[in-house]
């Protein structure tokens, strides 16, 4: 294996996560699998394969040119004066903000031909990588010998002092995250560029951007202009940017190597037998039955009139979406060749550690402590996902009391004292997101409010104290009435004048949703506290033992599961396999007039049916790559060796969808708008030839 080299912008990790990665390092895989932090790449695998070794250069570049989007999405800045390239369903948020019973923004699609037409997104923010920093050691000694919460403590408070010491000094423009890799087992400090003024630029009418609907997402072949661009402002002005990538409208060919560089939000790959089962349970149990049902309830307010049906309609391509990923997800947890092939490497890794006296002394028996660990899990997540996570009060209206609430209790406590999500470094996003000025519709939150409290009720049962306490004596309906046309958290001048009034101030208010969150607090954390103590912090102090087994044992290279933070993955443009026929990895405009019916989810807008007869029927649209991804991919720059942009990842196949626990290169594929296509689209389509211009800047 060859040393790893690192960019110049990537602090060199300490010697103990040298070490560890070193031994993870082992022979070549023949997939092209993973999703690899950018200062430990698999080069020789790269090599071996595809006869290329990404240099300091080219690393570097990726890392400067790629974007992490504030809601769980990537992006690419892709002009020297801010454009950002990501999803046109990465930013629905924003186009809904921005929208009105009167411009509609999301339906109709936007383009801003000059830059004072540019319209800032509320609440959206954009950060970019800068550098990488071990602290692994410092975590060590931070939680050495503590058990539960005070371990939990001892973590949290590590990791607020270390994010304000790195944004010291640059507090409006850096942000800074403790991030954990092999779920513990290597710690490590991520500084970020942030950029809190961002502006929408173009997107494109969603019955294009989402052409084909629920029927052809997680499928292939698709027809989908799922594009948008951003542009980031420093000090009023477009951000200066002098390090971006390139657009290539060429694209790439079949079996060319690509990469992508993005922040996947979450893999399991990692978890132990015992935690997959209680995932599978979950799922099969609450989750999927619980987006059944939100889905029937949107659907019925989507065949209603003005802006319940819009909020509505922008609510149900995500919940559609999410069935989608979690129906696949259990699909894979209950094949058992899975759950076999889990137990298998666990059996492994148990008899290397019993081998070994001196590790089984400083490993112990994870794999009971997880075990255990479950039987709590099981008996709170529950209680703990409908009450502390806030299920069971869905729409914006409640979290924003809460926050209101408890910012005013945590704000004068010393800053490592605090729940993590009101940390000095955490505190300007939240606020940023509480103070935006933002449309709400009162039936659709009545609606969504009433549907989730009648679960807390389902679920809990009527006599249970959490409902007595929630709803008293009220039905679901009469309660969610009762709390939102009381309430004065749509506006944001009395959301600021709380924000502003703090502990007082809250004390004094009488709307209801404060007076619910406020009466409801101590307990939601009790509960807080319980799941953290008794489920995340014994799973997190014995998987960084399991992943101090996994270092020692050396063998088949291991990349850490995914965290949201930034990854490269690599593959080839290649076909899909899907139901027993193999697709090719192209489709073009050709084949998107075919697919047009009339009838939606397969009606062009009228941009389109005027354009397409002037369009070039070859034009390629969308395309298949080999590509370990998963869910905060989408946006996602598809790269050449060059490191130019061919494409746009918006989404997997089928096969992708239990990608949250292992990769098969034979099935998963990722799927990406063509470069070529955003190109046409924006000069022939849109009339913007002054984007264009910024994205294919003459030599």
């Amino acid at each position: 294996m060859q040393t790893p080299r690192f960019p110049t912008r990537l602090a060199r990790a300490g010697a103990a996560a040298a070490v560890w990665l070193g031994l993870l390092a082992g022979p070549p895989a023949q997939a092209a699998e993973g999703m690899w932090p950018l200062d430990a790449l698999p080069r020789a695998q790269m090599q071996q394969r595809y006869g290329f070794e990404p240099g300091p250069g080219f690393v570097d570049k990726l890392m400067q040119g790629s974007a992490r989007l504030g809601g769980g999405c990537s992006g690419s800045f892709v002009s020297a004066e801010g454009l950002v390239l990501t999803n046109h369903h990465c930013i629905t948020r924003c186009l809904g903000q921005l929208s009105s019973a009167a411009a509609n923004r999301l339906q109709d699609g936007f383009v801003a031909r000059s830059r004072a037409q540019e319209l800032r997104c509320p609440d959206l923010e954009i950060t970019r990588l800068e550098s990488i920093t071990d602290v692994t050691a410092q975590l060590r000694a931070a939680t050495a010998g503590k058990q539960g919460a005070d371990f939990q403590a001892a973590e949290d408070a590590l990791r607020a002092r270390l994010t304000r010491e790195c944004r010291a000094g640059a507090e409006d423009t850096t942000r800074c995250d403790l991030v954990l890799l092999y779920r513990g087992g290597l710690a490590q400090l991520y500084k970020y560029r942030l950029f809190s003024d961002v502006r929408l630029v173009w997107a494109p009418e969603e019955a294009i951007a989402a052409f084909g609907g629920d029927p052809d997402n997680f499928n292939f072949p698709r027809w989908c202009l799922d594009a948008a661009l951003l542009r980031v402002y420093e000090g009023g002005a477009p951000a200066v940017l002098r390090q971006h990538l390139r657009l290539q409208p060429a694209g790439a060919q079949a079996g060319e190597l690509v990469f992508s560089s993005g922040h996947p939000g979450g893999t399991d790959r990692q978890m132990t037998t015992a935690q997959l089962q209680t995932l599978r349970d979950e799922l099969a149990q609450n989750r999927l039955p619980q987006l059944a049902e939100l889905r029937g309830v949107m659907l019925q307010a989507a065949r209603g009139e003005g802006e319940q049906r819009r909020f509505a309609l922008a609510a149900l391509q995500g919940v559609e979406n999410s069935i989608k990923v979690v129906g696949g997800q259990l699909q894979a947890l209950l094949d058992p060749a899975l759950l076999a092939s889990k137990r298998q490497a666990e059996d492994e890794l148990r008899a290397f550690v019993a081998a070994r006296p001196e590790l089984t002394r400083r490993v112990g028996d994870p794999w009971a402590d997880i075990a255990r660990a479950q039987a709590a899990r099981r008996e709170l997540q529950a209680l703990h996902g409908l009450i502390e996570d806030g299920r069971a009060f869905s729409g914006d209206l409640f979290s924003h009391a809460r926050t209101l609430v408890r910012a005013a209790a945590e704000r004068p406590r010393p800053d490592a004292e605090r729940l993590r999500e009101y940390s000095d470094a955490s505190l300007p996003r939240l606020q940023r997101r509480l103070l935006a000025a933002v449309p709400h519709d009162p039936a659709f939150e009545e609606l969504r409010l009433a549907w989730s409290l009648n679960r807390l009720r389902s679920v809990l049962g009527p006599d249970d104290p959490w409902v007595q306490r929630v709803l008293g004596r009220l039905s679901p309906q009469d309660r969610a009435r009762q709390l939102v046309q009381g309430t004065r958290m749509a506006d944001a001048a009395e959301r600021q004048r709380l924000w502003q009034g703090g502990a007082a101030a809250l004390a004094q208010s009488d709307d209801p949703f404060i007076v619910l969150a406020r009466s409801i607090d101590d307990a939601a954390r009790a509960l807080r506290q319980r799941f953290e103590s008794e489920v995340l912090a014994v799973e997190r102090q014995a998987a960084q033992r399991l992943a101090l087994a996994a270092f020692e044992r050396g063998g088949p290279a291991l990349y850490p599961d995914a965290t949201g933070t930034l990854r490269l993955s690599y593959g080839e443009v290649s076909a899909v396999p899907e139901r027993g026929r193999v697709v090719p990895p192209f489709t073009d405009l050709r084949g998107l007039a075919a697919r047009a019916t009339g009838a939606s989810p397969f009606a062009l807008p009228g941009t389109w049916q005027a354009a397409l007869p002037r369009l070039d029927p070859a034009q390629r649209l969308n395309l298949s790559a080999s590509l370990d991804i998963i869910g905060g991919n989408s946006g996602s720059p598809l790269l050449n060796r060059q490191g130019e942009v061919v494409g746009l990842v918006f989404d997997g196949n089928l096969g992708s969808l239990g990608g949250a626990f292992s990769y098969d290169e034979r099935v998963n594929r990722a799927i990406a708008v063509h470069s070529g296509a955003i190109v046409e689209a924006l000069r022939s389509v849109y009339a913007a030839p002054g984007l264009v211009a910024e994205l294919l800047p003459a030599p």
